[in-house]
């Protein structure tokens, strides 16, 4: 079974009617919930952690700002936010620091990472050797993976990480439909993210709670 966490977001950025879309789904048995750091200030995304929170959710910020200066901003912010997970962003050392104490979950993305929307560059033995060193660190509890920006080979790059690291694996970014749900589950991820696709309609022609309801129905998915 593969979680799936819904992000608020389109193109990697939060969408600005976040709390209004999250608003349909309160009700909904969506577990993981979660937004960028690039789209809505800190304030915004304070109070909409605050309501899922509330709710009984696990609140996720991914970091897909493009600098260090930004990042560390932004790993220092989900302190601030008060989100449950960490993901994305590359200076696994430096965030470490200035999560210690907390009891924030920190997915670091695994390889070399580029632009925004973020592209996985490099070979895939590079991202394994690189996945890891990661998983190694202390204080790093899983790997963001971005399996469908990679322009190799998706499902061997997914299954060597997965069979490489005792952490959990997270695929993150363009999964766009039930075939990918499924290679990444059969690569044996924890979970997989689902954002932009929702918001095109790419699974289902149907407002967002049906999708994601339709979605946790999808053989092997869990809440």
């Amino acid at each position: 079974m593969s979680h799936f966490v819904f992000m608020l977001t389109k193109e990697d950025r939060t969408v600005p009617d976040a709390a209004k879309i999250y608003a349909d789904l309160a009700r909904t048995p969506l577990r993981y919930i979660g937004f960028k750091d690039i789209g809505l200030p800190v304030a915004e995304l304070v109070s909409l952690a605050a309501a899922m929170k509330r709710d009984g959710k696990k609140v996720m910020l991914e970091v897909v700002s493009t600098s260090r200066e930004a990042e560390i901003r932004s790993v220092e912010a989900a302190r601030e936010i008060g989100v449950n997970y960490l993901l994305g962003g590359r200076h696994a050392e430096e965030a470490v620091r200035i999560l210690k104490g907390t009891d924030i979950q920190y997915f670091p993305f695994a390889g070399r990472t580029e632009g925004h929307p973020t592209r996985l560059v490099g070979t895939i033995d590079e991202i394994v050797e690189d996945a890891k060193h990661l998983a190694s660190l202390p204080g790093v509890h899983g790997l963001d993976l971005l399996a469908y920006r990679f322009a190799g080979d998706v499902e061997q790059l997914a299954a060597r990480v997965v069979q490489s690291v005792k952490v959990p694996v997270l695929a993150a970014g363009s999964i766009d439909g039930n075939e990918r749900v499924q290679a990444m589950r059969r690569c044996g991820v924890w979970g997989f993210t689902v954002g932009s696709a929702v918001f095109d309609g790419d699974f289902l022609r149907e407002p967002v709670p049906q999708q994601i309801e339709n979605i946790l129905q999808l053989e092997g998915v869990t809440a």
